[in-house]
């Protein structure tokens, strides 16, 4: 059975979609099956692993609201292992059509009861907000990776975020974790960024993924061409920085053993 694991964080520009597909290529790199889920209606994350939008004819919008069978509209990406379920700009209007359902915040863990025991691991890619379609994802995950940018505003609105978490694990999800804090957009020069390190893992510890994901070019360049930085540049910073991410959350799950001195250096 398969770990469905959220990354979710209301602020936008953090990394959600860039660490979705890069943790998810990463990971089916290390030859484990992989699906993302993208529950934003931008959908970057759909044309972040190789796919036309305005091509995408169904989408997870068809499956929250015509209950159409998942498995009928996955995606094979041309890495291997790595499928993904695409997002639609009508998923903007989801949340309304979905306000009269009865049990409308189990929407979409009806979607990942059908598909996850076919994955070592699913993503959802959330949108940059609070709303219903984060609830759903949050209350059909296992867990939930919080990617948070080594930047000024950082902490902001972490606190509305946790209390979110926290009310689902009370009523929704008594079995949610926070997998961990992802540091991102860390640029080793500046002084806030170092500091935000500090701040991030004195307030939450071990909550904090030890792989801290560095500014990279290339991260920035690989969605023009619809490849997760791995396929796009092995050797890039970014490629390695995921690569660790993957492999430390292989560790946390007791997926595999690797010790530290045979770890990619950061």
């Amino acid at each position: 059975m398969g770990k469905v694991i959220a990354l979710a964080n209301q602020k936008g520009g953090v990394g959600k979609t860039t660490s979705a597909i890069n943790l998810a290529a990463s990971l089916a790199i290390l030859e484990y099956k992989v699906l993302i889920i993208d529950a934003d209606p931008q959908a970057n994350a759909t044309s972040g692993t190789g796919f036309d939008i305005r091509a995408v004819k169904t989408s997870i919008y068809e499956c929250l609201t015509e209950e159409i069978n998942p498995r009928n509209i996955i995606l094979n990406s041309e890495t291997e292992g790595l499928d993904i379920i695409p997002s639609h700009i009508d998923l903007v209007g989801s949340e309304i059509e979905m306000l009269d359902q009865p049990n409308r915040e189990y929407m979409l863990k009806k979607v990942t009861e059908q598909v996850k025991d076919d994955y070592d691991f699913v993503l959802i890619d959330c949108s940059p907000s609070l709303g219903l379609i984060t609830v759903n994802a949050l209350t059909a995950a296992d867990s939930v990776i919080i990617p948070v940018q080594c930047e000024y505003f950082a902490l902001e609105g972490l606190g509305k975020l946790l209390n979110t978490i926290k009310i689902i694990q009370n009523r929704l999800n008594t079995s949610l974790e926070i997998e961990g804090f992802l540091l991102t957009m860390y640029d080793a020069r500046l002084r806030l960024s170092n500091q935000v390190v500090d701040e991030v893992r004195k307030h939450f510890q071990s909550m904090v993924f030890d792989t801290i994901v560095q500014r990279n070019i290339k991260l920035g360049e690989s969605p023009s061409y619809g490849k997760p930085v791995v396929m796009y540049d092995a050797n890039s910073k970014g490629a390695v920085n995921y690569l660790n991410l993957a492999r430390e959350l292989l560790q946390k799950n007791n997926k595999t053993r690797i010790p530290n001195e045979d770890k990619v250096a950061n």
